[in-house]
């Protein structure tokens, strides 16, 4: 039975921006490329020892500042090419060539091609830096987007997950909101259809709706039409949102103060889970299906209608996108969220969602196809420990 990797801290998967944990393979690989210039020039010297004077190591020495350019600073790469002129020089003083054609030509080969790799450090370094900006103004943009929520609500415990499938993206076409207003907490996870910035712009206008409704409306059936005509509105004014086959789906929550209760609305949305304290878990299915947001026209005849569900202390609400269950491993079988956390007990919704969150990825051998976005969103219970045993989510002879 595996255990469980460090738990993560209920927002966005960290490292390298994409939630994927960076391989031991690939920092050995940038330390041997590192050591490269160093070890060319080396290798040139040897090479030009052990061989006829009419075989030269020149190659090696016009190939180490070219490999340092791209991973060393200005300063460390002028270095390299000195050391390898410098080597060039000092391997014709001995036999008193250093003045011959072959020698001033191998020499200004080390000269041209240290030049140009100046030229290359200095182009990586803006490009690099230009990424950096761009990176800061994508986090920026994530955080106005998709701000990391509390990890106390209106008494409740709260914890988002965001992971995009592009890599080094920041945000997609998921989204999850968490509020408190004045009929409780209110929460909302989605799906925009498509992807781009087109699915960006979808994200911010039912968010921004989003927060707008939970504070006005009374009920989720008055939030959820809030949202289609933010959506309708939106479709017909931009280009970039889908007016004729855009949709999202969207599931809609709300959990009154001090009443134990959870009503959800689904629209079109995967089943929300349910873990109850001793392992229980239940799958929230809708008692009639509702089409998306954006599909409302087709579905006049069937209003909304919220449901209501039992929400007792020690409970944990699991909300999730297709992001989780389409995610294929090898074979092809899709990972089943209810099957792997059913009978698991965790000490809070962070724990749960580190856990799924590093499930998902030993599933899928660490690949993504589609973005994914977690909530998760737990009522304490007064008799509940603050740390308990947590059981791992991966059974090995289930893999089997």
């Amino acid at each position: 039975m595996a255990g469980l990797g460090r738990q993560g801290n209920g927002g966005r998967a960290g490292g390298g921006g994409n939630g994927r944990p960076a391989g031991g393979g690939n920092g050995v690989a940038r330390r041997v490329v590192r050591v490269l210039p160093g070890a060319l020039i080396v290798l040139g010297l040897v090479f030009s020892l052990l061989t006829p004077p009419s075989f030269t190591g020149s190659p090696f020495f016009t190939a180490a500042p070219l490999i340092a350019a791209p991973l060393f600073s200005l300063r460390a790469t002028a270095a390299t090419g000195a050391l390898a002129m410098l080597t060039v020089f000092l391997l014709h003083v001995p036999n008193d060539t250093g003045w011959r054609v072959e020698a001033l030509t191998e020499l200004a080969t080390v000269l041209t091609v240290s030049g140009l790799a100046l030229l290359i450090n200095r182009v990586v370094r803006r490009s690099g830096e230009q990424l950096a900006s761009a990176r800061g103004i994508a986090e920026a943009a994530q955080r106005a987007v998709l701000p990391k929520p509390a990890e106390r609500i209106g008494g409740l415990h709260v914890s988002a997950w965001y992971e995009a499938a592009q890599a080094d993206a920041f945000i997609g076409g998921d989204l999850y909101a968490v509020q408190e207003t004045p009929y409780g907490v209110r929460l909302a996870v989605g799906d925009v259809r498509g992807k781009g910035l087109g699915a960006v712009e979808a994200v911010a206008v039912v968010l921004g709706a989003f927060r707008e409704a939970a504070e006005t409306e009374p009920t989720l059936e008055a939030v959820a039409q809030r949202l289609e005509r933010a959506l309708a509105r939106e479709g017909t004014r931009r280009h970039s949102l889908d007016a004729v086959e855009g949709f999202t789906t969207c599931v809609l929550g709300e959990i009154p103060p001090g009443a134990g209760v959870l009503r959800l609305l689904n629209r079109g949305h995967p089943e929300p889970l349910l873990l109850y304290a001793d392992g229980e878990l239940v799958v929230l299915a809708p008692a009639e299906p509702a089409l998306p947001l954006g599909l409302g026209e087709l579905g006049a005849g069937r209003p909304d209608r919220a449901q209501e569900w039992a929400f007792p202390a020690g409970t944990t609400l699991l909300l999730y996108t297709d992001g989780l269950t389409e995610a294929r491993d090898r074979s092809g079988e899709f990972y089943d969220p209810a099957g792997r956390l059913r009978g698991r007990i965790f000490p809070g919704p962070q724990a749960l969602l580190s856990a799924l969150s590093s499930d998902v990825r030993r599933h899928t051998g660490g690949g993504a196809t589609d973005d994914m976005a977690l909530l998760a969103v737990g009522r304490p219970g007064p008799g509940q420990p603050e740390r308990r045993r947590t059981v791992p989510v991966v059974r090995r002879g289930d893999d089997a």
